[in-house]
Parts: C-alpha cells; structure tokens; sequence
C-alpha cells in the first residue's frame, strides 16, 4: 500500500465522524421549526375561477417580526407560502393600540399608548361602523371577553386590542355593543355559531387572547390556536364557496427593526403569490372598506390596497 492509500485509509473514519455530526446538528438545530407540508393544511375547495371573496375575517397577533413568525410558527408560514404573504408589510407605529386604530380606522389619531378607552374616545366611523351604515355586516370576535364590547382589560382579555371600543360616538357605541361580542369556543359560541351557518360578515375580525396572539405565550401556541381555529374556519361554507379571505397579520414588530411584519393572506382563488408592493396597515384598512363598498378611512385613503397586491 503506497503512503497515499495509508493517508486516505486513516482519514477516512474521520471524514464519516464528520459527516454523521452535520446530520445530526442539521436534523435537531433548536432553532428550526418543523416544516408542515402543504399536504397536511386544508384541501382548497374548487372554486370558479371568476368566485372573489366578498368577506374578510382578520386576525392580528403580537409584538413579532416577519421573520420571527416564519421561523416560529410553520403552520402559519405554510398558508404563507402556499397562499399569499406580502414581504414588505409594515406596522405603522409603536405600541400596539394605535396599530389596532390604524386598521380599524385609517389613522392612529394621534395616539402613542395603550391605554383604555375612557382615555382615547374616538370620533366618526370604524371601518366596521362604515359597513354597517352602507347595509353591509360587520362583527368582531374576541377570545376571553366576558361580555359584549367590554371596555376594560379582564384576565387575557386586552381592550387594547379590541380597536371598536374606542369609538365613541352613540351609534358606533350601540353597533359595539350588539356586534363586538365573545367568540366563545372552538366547539360552540357566536363565532362558530356564524362558521357553521355561512353567517360570517362583511367585515370581521377574531381576537386572539393574550396568549394566543403570542403575547404572553410562544408563538408556536399560537401557531396550533390558528391550526385549529382556521381549519374549523376554512370547513365552514363562506370559504369553501370562495367568499371569504383570511387575512392574518402582527400589530407591531419586537421594536428592533423597521416594524415589517407578515401579512398572510388566504383565499380559494389565490395561489403561491409573494406580493412585493410596500403595503401596511392602512393597506389592510383600505381593503376592509372597499369589501363593503364603503370610503377608506383617514391615512386608508391614499393607501395601496392589499385587495389590488393579492387579486383579492
């Protein structure tokens, strides 16, 4: 045997210690999450081609950034990927409340905190109010309020989060207190109540809890609260008809870059679209209102519509 073919006999052991100890780290790396195949999400149902949807339902998790979702939370990157994601979505401002404005209602109106409702009442319409004076649907589902458009924090209940009750205004009030109501359970409550019956609005919105929307949980538990409430979601006749879209997005990021954040977009008639337009809440805003053929409101105005970047 020549010196080479000794060389290469004893690195030989070494060169497959080596190899085995990339597959390894590569197969339990702490940071990567599982990957859900395509296969394992909700059958697309057969929807014609010229089938838009003429219903929203949109949930806001926390305090994340697009990267950081799709890192964390594979189920919700795999609707991402297979449906639609918008790569530069931006939050428009830090904390969260004026985010929730900015969506319910074109402009942040100068707030800069999350304080409750008494000390931010809101004048004129939310996008849900415009639905509602333009003979459209409107409703607002929120996980662990104890009683229809609470206007206090109880529990994991945030009133932060829940943009209707700031506005003030008599009307705006009493369409709070008949349509912003407790979501109840996956298994029974107005929410599934509306699923089951095709009965979801025009405009609507589920608020996750506290911990569901990732603030004070992972964002893989919120990742399997969406799995399991979009799939009972996605069963129900106003998707499987194509009329409703699902949009899911985060108010704000970590504060520790530009504030772009995932915007996921879900529908029967959209497919594998990565929509690079500079959208942002008001973008959402805009969309929300042109559903129920109402006039964006404030900052919505001027801004480019999710429903133009997606098809929608």
């Amino acid at each position: 045997m020549g010196v080479h073919d000794q060389r290469m006999r004893h690195r030989a052991p070494l060169v497959v210690l080596l190899a085995l100890v990339v597959l390894v780290l590569a197969g339990c790396g702490s940071s990567s999450p599982p990957v859900v195949p395509v296969t394992d999400l909700p059958s697309r149902p057969p929807v014609p081609a010229d089938v838009q949807p003429t219903k929203v339902l949109v949930v806001v998790e926390e305090n994340h950034t697009a990267t950081s979702a799709l890192r964390a939370m594979p189920y919700l990157a795999a609707l991402a990927g297979a449906y639609g994601q918008a790569s530069d979505y931006h939050a428009v401002a830090h904390p969260s409340l004026p985010n929730y404005l900015a969506i319910a209602g074109g402009s942040t109106f100068g707030v800069t905190d999350d304080a409750d409702p008494s000390s931010h009442p809101i004048t004129g319409d939310s996008v849900f109010d415009s639905a509602l004076a333009n003979h459209q649907s409107a409703k607002s589902y929120a996980e662990a309020m104890p009683a229809p458009c609470a206007l206090t924090s109880h529990g994991r209940y945030a009133v932060k989060h829940n943009a209707w009750t700031y506005f003030s205004d008599s009307a705006s009030r009493r369409n709070c207190q008949r349509f912003d109501v407790p979501a109840g359970t996956m298994a029974s409550g107005p929410l599934r109540a509306d699923i089951d019956t095709g009965a979801l609005p025009t405009v609507g919105e589920l608020i996750p809890d506290l911990c569901h929307d990732g603030h004070d949980c992972s964002l893989g538990t919120a990742d399997d609260w969406l799995r399991q409430w979009l799939a009972v979601v996605m069963a129900g006749p106003d998707y499987r008809s194509g009329h409703l879209a699902i949009v899911v997005t985060f108010d704000e990021d970590d504060d520790s870059g530009p504030n772009t954040v995932l915007a996921t977009v879900v529908a029967p008639n959209i497919a594998h679209i990565s929509s690079a337009d500079r959208l942002t809440h008001y973008s959402l805003s805009r969309y929300l209102a042109e559903l129920s053929a109402s006039t964006p409101l404030h900052d919505a105005v001027s801004a480019p519509s999710l429903r133009e970047a997606f098809g929608l």
